[in-house]
């Protein structure tokens, strides 16, 4: 029998109609929750994320902004321009998109925003509520890993998951919110010995290396779910490049119970889950819920 595709893309539409009407009930107590998104300079990719960020802003009813500083600006620059950001009542969420120029000191102005606005989830202190079980705001990727899983009906608590990345960004992070969901987990790295061994135990195995097809039928136990967290770029034989995952999904196809495609599998979580934190931010910071 084939394996069962979890398509990110629905799961993204649910996610985004509860959003909606969310947006609507806090409109009706006078909150509009607002993102600010921060673009250094020419970037092509992190255009195209910024615009799609602020386009589902658009979609929801939340309001946006886009900073865009030149790609001469420093960290000094930045660091004010945060500082700003931070006293605007009418901001709930601050997007800083990485990456930045060399000449900016990144971790320096990622610590400087506010971390009741820090939506992307990659401030100490709530890298530091997360760990802890503690109100905070979750990095979006792996908090779009668990509603995937937990939307499709994946059992996730007793199961045994493989987490293949470490990366404060999504590896470490999807570990914690697994083990708050009562999985036994374990985090793999490019150290660890007989990976495919290790990744053959997972009842749930999560991909995010940054290798191309890197997992293939060796790394993948029968019956087990697959969440392919790449997202490389790959010169095409015939030209131009192709967007593919750390898994082979050909692989995965034959041996997965299911598993997330790419593209359309965890990338359409991620705009998703930073709506989703905005409007938590908004709701935290101006207290919307206890006004109506």
């Amino acid at each position: 029998m084939p394996a069962r595709v979890l398509h990110g893309n629905l799961i993204r539409d649910q996610i985004l109609a509860e959003l909606r009407g969310e947006v609507e009930a806090m409109a009706a107590c006078g909150v509009r929750p607002g993102l600010a998104a921060v673009l250094v300079g020419r970037h092509p990719a992190s255009e195209i994320y910024v615009r799609n960020k602020i386009k589902t802003c658009q979609l929801l009813g939340l309001a946006s902004e886009k900073l865009t500083p030149p790609e001469t600006a420093t960290t000094e620059d930045l660091l004010a321009l945060v500082e700003e950001l931070n006293h605007r009542e009418d901001i709930d969420g601050i997007l800083v998109q990485l990456p930045l120029p060399p000449q900016v000191d990144a971790k320096r102005v990622l610590l400087a925003v506010d971390p009741a606005k820090d939506v992307d989830g990659l401030h100490p202190y709530n890298a530091g509520c997360l760990a802890s079980q503690r109100p905070g705001l979750a990095p979006c990727t792996p908090a779009g890993i668990l509603e995937i899983l937990k939307r499709s009906q994946i059992p996730i608590a007793g199961q045994r998951a493989v987490v293949l990345g470490r990366s404060d960004l999504v590896g470490r992070p999807t570990a914690l919110l697994l083990m708050h969901e009562h999985a036994t987990v374990t985090i793999c790295h490019s150290k660890t010995r007989d990976l495919a061994a290790v990744a053959r135990q997972a009842d749930i195995l999560v991909a995010a290396m940054g290798r191309p097809a890197m997992v293939t039928r060796d790394y993948i136990r029968p019956g087990a779910t697959v969440i392919d967290v790449g997202t490389n770029r790959v010169e095409k034989p015939e030209g131009g490049t192709a967007l593919v995952g750390d898994v082979n999904p050909a692989d995965a196809a034959e041996c997965a119970g299911a598993y997330t495609p790419v593209p359309g599998g965890v990338g359409p979580l991620t705009i998703a889950m930073l709506m989703a934190n905005t409007v938590k931010a908004a709701r935290q910071r101006r207290g919307a819920a206890k006004q109506c």
